[in-house]
């Protein structure tokens, strides 16, 4: 259903429509940001990847008499 979602001219007409609304000044501060939080997402997901240790079995604890 929506393999072919987004062709060419879809995010042309969406740039278009992003300009006539922010502005031409706008529309690279917002992509800089996008890019910026993207950057920091991507390390804060890769961060905690590397941060959970692979899972090794705990040995089980003896029941108490």
């Amino acid at each position: 259903m929506l393999r072919n979602a987004f062709e060419p001219w879809h995010l042309l007409l969406i740039l278009a429509v992003l300009v006539l609304l922010f502005g031409s000044k706008k529309v690279p501060d917002m992509a800089r940001g996008l890019g910026r939080s993207m950057r920091i997402l991507k390390s804060e997901a890769k961060a905690l990847k590397d941060e959970r240790p692979a899972e090794t079995p705990r040995p089980e604890s003896t029941p108490s008499r």
